[in-house]
């Protein structure tokens, strides 16, 4: 078998091939300079395999091959049914590979393999068959003026774009991004997260096997420093999407003025959840975990600041902690029990545990967690579901995200408290609420500076519905109809049907 694949054996017993170079022009190659990147198993801290990562270099021959494909008729002048005809093809072939997929994602990232095969998989394969629907279905529009004139619109694709995508949804966020970029007719250089390269490169074999044409798809793996930014500044990319941390977002921005690319990014958030005294306490209580401690709480949109009014504030607490003793369950990901899996590598397991301490020094009160959790093994990046208490406005814990099975609880008088707190953040990606009173849960959403706001829930977002933020939680929106905004031109056609000079 060549170098660039190698055959695997999960720790669930699934077998299968997996590439390891990069997928370029619909083919897996090595990156030029031959450096790799070593992809490790975050419940034991094994090494699973080592990957091709792409230099500046290997970018280059990535968008050479997205701008020549673009520029093929065989795609760009493809029927609009015929594309999506691909895409439902794509999404069917994922179907059929789901175990294995998720499978890799489980492995690889470390979330619990019930919530790759049910959760994940079901979102990529909904999101490019919503997409695979959308193909022939873009349209422009004549504006009526005069007699003299007919003036209409028409939606173009971008060109080639760039996407980086990051390494909490490795498979969800590719098709988040690669659904609306090929039902309007792009090409694409995907570059994974360099922490979880491996459900991507699997992927590349199921976009060649759909019947993509060569270069319209191409995925790298590398280092964001390196490809990202080399991606990022290139001179031949027209958009570039982003998601990801909010110091990496200004970046990319930075680095995409150097042609006015067309952006989209989706960063950073410290998402409030404000829970009123009239609400379902019990629906609060399991939506709030949900919101914070799914997917090891590593969810940009996570609700990791909980308001609580006063007077159900001790009850709240008691009844979030045994809720929380009682359903995380941390352990093995692989196991069918498992809620809670290790954090996606070593730094971002530091990190959380440096932000405990960061909550015990600044005098908050822990009372769950707080600690790395040693009963999987002794092994792997696992952090014990932390709640901290009697949290301050200015303490780095409420400010900062952590990106972790961690929360901090406070607890606020008056609505219009609660309104002015859950806005005095420098994010704006999500928030929640929880009241029985209807009139005060549309007010309540409408104060609150948020791209998306839950009420009575939290965190189920859907694929048909725009997701993105405001402040410095991003630019634009993905999915629903929306999603196709960022991945289209509406050029305006003038036609004189009689005006002389």
């Amino acid at each position: 078998m060549s170098d660039l694949f190698v055959e695997l054996t999960a720790p669930n017993g699934r077998k299968h091939t997996q590439p390891r170079g990069l997928f370029i022009n619909n083919e897996f190659v090595p990156s030029k300079s031959g450096e790799t990147l070593t992809s490790i198993n975050p419940s034991n801290e094994s090494e699973i395999v080592s990957v091709y990562a792409a230099g500046p270099e290997d970018v280059d021959t990535a968008v050479a091959a997205a701008r020549k494909a673009f520029k093929d008729p065989s795609w760009r002048d493809m029927d609009t049914t015929a594309r999506g005809d691909l895409l439902f093809k794509l999404a069917e072939l994922i179907e059929q590979h789901r175990e294995t997929l998720a499978t890799i994602e489980t492995w690889d990232n470390g979330k619990p393999y019930q919530v790759s095969l049910n959760d994940d998989l079901s979102e990529v394969i909904g999101t490019i068959k919503y997409y695979a629907g959308y193909a022939n279905k873009i349209h422009g529009q004549v504006i009526d003026t005069s007699p003299a004139k007919l003036a209409y619109t028409i939606r173009e694709p971008l060109g080639v774009c760039g996407q980086i995508i990051p390494w909490n949804f490795p498979l969800a966020m590719a098709a988040w991004k690669l659904g609306p970029a090929l039902c309007t007719g792009n090409t694409v250089v995907l570059k994974a997260a360099e922490q979880t390269p491996l459900s991507i490169l699997y992927l590349g074999t199921l976009i060649k096997e759909a019947g993509f044409p060569p270069g319209v798809v191409n995925f790298l793996n590398g280092e964001g420093r390196k490809a990202g930014a080399a991606l990022a500044q290139h001179l031949d990319v027209d958009k570039i999407a982003f998601t990801g941390s909010t110091a990496t977002g200004k970046e990319i921005m930075k680095m995409a003025a150097v042609n006015m690319k067309n952006i989209t990014l989706e960063t950073g958030g410290k998402s409030p959840l404000l829970v009123f005294d009239d609400c379902d306490l019990d629906q609060a209580v399991k939506w709030s975990h949900v919101g914070i401690m799914y997917n090891q709480g590593q969810v940009c949109t996570a609700t990791s600041r909980i308001l609580v009014q006063e007077g159900i504030y001790d009850k709240f607490v008691e009844a979030f902690k045994e809720y929380v003793s009682k359903t995380s369950v941390v352990g093995d990901p692989f196991k069918d029990d498992t809620f809670q899996g290790p954090q996606v590598t070593k730094t971002q397991y530091e990190r959380v545990l440096a932000y405990i301490e960061s909550g015990k020094s600044d005098g908050a009160k822990l009372v769950a967690g707080g600690e790395a959790y040693k009963d999987v093994g002794g092994k792997g990046f696992f952090v014990s579901p932390t709640i901290f208490t009697n949290v301050k406005d200015n303490m780095r814990i409420y400010r900062e995200e952590v990106f972790g099975p961690f929360v901090v609880i406070s607890s606020f008088k008056t609505e219009e408290e609660a309104i002015e707190r859950a806005n005095d953040t420098t994010y704006g990606l999500g928030a929640a609420l929880f009241t029985q009173d209807i009139t005060k849960g549309h007010r309540v959403a409408r104060l609150i500076e948020a791209g998306m706001v839950w009420i009575n829930s939290s965190n189920d977002s859907d694929i048909r519905i725009p997701f993105g933020g405001v402040k410095q939680s991003g630019i634009g929106r993905e999915l629903g109809e929306a999603g196709l905004e960022a991945y289209t031109n509406k050029k305006a056609i003038h036609v004189n049907l009689g005006t002389k000079l």
